[in-house]
């Protein structure tokens, strides 16, 4: 049981209280008494009719202004806050006492040394941090802040040694202990790399070790600045919302917003109010809605997966596109419009607009400047940094040290068809974390579902000659790869034929720089 005990400013009161309870023989676990001159008692919870007779008993007392219960000491809730920080911060800290003995650490220090708290609060510090007399320190002539190289699990760290004083009642300060926050080197370089970052940089966070992706950054580099339409192509989970973000954060509408809708995912009329907002009074709602191309004002709009778009909505987006400004639904005044469009989709837009289900007009307008994200089967030469860049951020959130990968993990990785792509990846490696007990993961630990690594083109009940089979494989396969190899002496060179006879395989299909997406 706790009391909180609001009083007067009078000698002797905290004795007259103290008194009273030695008078009905109540153990007292602890006292407090704050600045604001609050007394703050904790004994053992007493029988509800005992309770009754000490409260009146102790509003009786000369200066005591009010008495009632509480959940919680001062103290034990500065403790808790403390505890509650600590357990947030990914760095390893501990707190000591003077003579170095760790009071308390957090959970970054637990996962590290891979032993509770329990064991380790009570050692002195020296035996799990090397390198550092943290006792000569704080017994030294008035110690201030240091930093200093130390070892943790026989790796380097940078440790910052805060001390704690209290006052000792005559304007002296006295050493009671001291905080100690441990730096990795990847830590500290991932704060000198935020602190540095210029806002022109969205792209360092792609990996990009394979030709494809190389390229892929570069176009969208160049084109990130330009005003024109982006059309993102590439499968689900292939990175084309980031991309689309980066190429907005490099442009010089980056002080804009940056919004986003998902042409998939709404029913129509839904999809048009959110693009378009409505005026008062439409849909008998007496307030109007502003809809997204008025949000998006000065910055970018993008629309995913805008093959899902009905053709009603086409024909009002083109509209938009052609005349610059648009109505409100319910609404007769023009609103100008002043937003960059970039599109994404999975679905291929110039068979869609071959079949009829997707509006040419549309189609040319928007397919203005256009990049193709790779699958991740296309980029194998990323997938291990990936997973290793994934590993390091996930190791962070979850305050552990990265784990690293073994051979047959890695193996495993690379070989896997990813069917879902980065998204997948990053998917699998964060729930293979979660769940890790050691400090590697292994082939086990990447728990997938089981898919073969081949694709087969060819259906079985197919219409046609093996040759006009034959020859529709080889179209695609050229298409796909044209994207990475854009000149007949790099295919050619790519695929072991000769220039001549790759030239001739375009120039059959109609494979150019103007028919296949770049």
């Amino acid at each position: 049981m706790r009391l909180e005990i609001s009083c007067q400013d009078r000698l002797g009161i905290t004795q007259d209280v103290l008194d009273i309870l030695v008078t009905k023989e109540i153990d007292l676990r602890g006292i407090e008494i704050d600045p604001a001159g609050k007394i703050f008692l904790n004994f053992p919870n007493i029988e509800f009719a005992d309770f009754q007779h000490l409260m009146p008993q102790i509003r009786r007392i000369d200066g005591i202004d009010d008495v009632k219960t509480t959940l919680f000491m001062p103290g034990e809730r500065e403790k808790n806050q403390l505890s509650a920080i600590l357990r947030t911060l990914p760095d390893p800290v501990f707190s000591i006492d003077a003579k170095g003995n760790i009071l308390l650490c957090n959970e970054a220090v637990c996962a590290g040394l891979e032993i509770p708290s329990s064991e380790i609060e009570g050692i002195e510090i020296g035996e799990v941090v090397k390198g550092f007399n943290f006792t000569k320190w704080m017994d030294g002539k008035s110690p201030g802040p240091q930093s200093s190289k130390v070892k943790f699990i026989q790796q380097d760290y940078l440790a910052d040694m805060l001390p704690i004083t209290v006052p000792d009642g005559e304007q002296n300060m006295i050493m009671a202990g001291a905080v100690v926050i441990l730096k990795s080197e990847m830590r500290l370089g991932q704060q000198f790399t935020a602190f540095h970052q210029s806002p022109t940089d969205s792209f360092d966070r792609f990996v990009t070790q394979s030709p494809f992706m190389k390229r892929v950054v570069h176009e969208a580099k160049r084109i990130a600045d330009l005003d024109a339409p982006i059309l993102i192509f590439g499968e689900t989970g292939t990175g084309k919302e980031m991309i689309a973000r980066a190429c907005h954060q490099s442009s010089r509408r980056s002080e804009g917003a940056f919004l986003a809708l998902n042409c998939a995912s709404l029913p129509d009329s839904v999809a048009e109010t959110e693009l378009f907002g409505y005026a008062a009074g439409a849909f008998n709602q007496p307030n109007a809605k502003v809809g997204l191309l008025e949000q998006a004002k000065g910055g970018t709009l993008l629309l995913d997966e805008i093959a899902d778009m009905s053709s009603q909505l086409q024909a009002k987006l083109l509209r938009v596109l052609e005349d610059g400004e648009f109505r409100r639904v319910g609404d007769s005044e023009p609103v100008k419009v002043d937003v960059r469009f970039i599109c994404t989709t999975c679905r291929d837009l110039g068979q869609l607009v071959e079949e009829g289900r997707f509006r040419k007009e549309l189609y040319y307008r928007l397919n203005v400047l256009s990049l193709v994200m790779p699958s991740l089967k296309d980029r194998r030469q990323d997938i291990v940094p990936l997973a290793e860049s994934f590993i390091v951020q996930h190791s962070t959130k979850l305050g552990r040290r990265p784990a690293k990968l073994s051979k047959s993990c890695v193996d495993f990785l690379q070989q896997y068809p990813w069917p879902g792509n980065v998204r997948q990846l990053q998917n699998a490696l964060y729930r293979a974390l979660s769940l890790l007990d050691g400090k590697e993961i292994t082939k086990e630990d990447i728990q997938l579902p089981s898919c073969a690594p081949s694709v087969t083109y060819i259906d079985e009940n197919f219409d046609g000659t093996l040759d006009e089979e034959v020859k529709k494989f080889e179209k695609d396969l050229l298409k796909r790869l044209y994207p990475s190899y854009p000149s007949t002496r790099q295919l050619a060179k790519k695929l072991g034929l000769s220039h001549t006879a790759i030239a001739n395989k375009l120039r059959e299909y109609g494979i150019n720089k103007a028919t296949v997406k770049l």
